[in-house]
């Protein structure tokens, strides 16, 4: 018989699902996107996710600073006072979710996790080193190749979002929400800047107003506060008399 050694070792032989250098080419693109999105909503799934509380900010600062405090507090707060501790049948709600990475989202983590609470880390993979903190729940920790699917699954089930001061990353996430709302792409929910003197120095949304570039009624897509009691009150008073979680498929794919 033939040595078939050559056909078997070639590339083309291996079956397509095992093929890394299939599966990481530039024409499976839409695959490994697809991917990433059904991985990620099989688990949310599973462990009954219904809504979360999204905790957004700077990955820069470190436990003792004021910020990194504040999330811990708010995320400890809102788990208990939020409804994340009990199950309705087999479905959390408002669980806290962070990109899962260091500074404001350990901090926000850590703080559910102190609360006895799950949370969410929906992790992303960059050129420099980066890990998951370790306050996330593990199974319910997440590494994305891209961003836009990794914000899709943050704004999916989101019934708030709170943004702590941070930088790029944080004003993209930041206004892919708020432009979301504003275009009906998504339900509204609330939407709270943590230190509103950090805020209010960093954008002039009434410059945006007075140029027209924002309508009036814009403006109360958010709200500010100052402390962790303040950041909760305000989400609770922007979510109406009930305090329940967006649909989990509201956002328009």
């Amino acid at each position: 018989m033939a040595d078939n050694t050559a056909q078997k070792t070639s590339p083309s032989y291996r079956l397509a699902a095992l093929d890394p250098d299939f599966i990481l080419g530039d024409s499976t693109r839409g695959t490994r996107f697809m991917l990433e999105y059904q991985k990620a909503e099989d688990s949310l799934r599973a462990r009954g996710i219904a809504s979360t509380i999204v905790v957004f900010g700077s990955a820069r600062v470190r436990e003792g600073n004021p910020w990194y405090e504040a999330a811990r507090a708010f995320a400890r707060l809102a788990s208990e006072r939020g409804g994340a501790l009990a199950q309705a049948g087999n479905e959390h709600r408002h669980v806290i979710a962070t990109g899962g990475g260091p500074g404001i989202m350990e901090a926000a983590n850590r703080g559910a996790t102190e609360a006895g609470a799950l949370s969410i880390g929906l992790n992303i993979t960059l050129p420099h080193e980066q890990e998951p903190n370790a306050w996330s729940t593990p199974d319910l920790t997440f590494r994305f190749h891209y961003f836009a699917m990794r914000k899709m699954h943050f704004a999916m089930r989101a019934a708030a979002l709170v943004a702590f001061p941070g930088g790029f990353g944080t004003l993209d996430e930041l206004f892919e929400v708020m432009t979301l709302v504003q275009t009906a792409k998504m339900p509204p929910v609330p939407i709270v800047l943590y230190d509103s003197a950090f805020w209010k120095s960093l954008v002039n949304f009434d410059t945006l107003r007075e140029a027209g570039f924002i309508r009036p009624e814009d403006l109360s897509l958010f709200a500010f506060a100052d402390t962790p009691d303040e950041a909760y009150a305000r989400i609770v008073a922007g979510a109406g008399d009930a305090w329940e979680p967006a649909a989990k498929d509201s956002v328009q794919t």
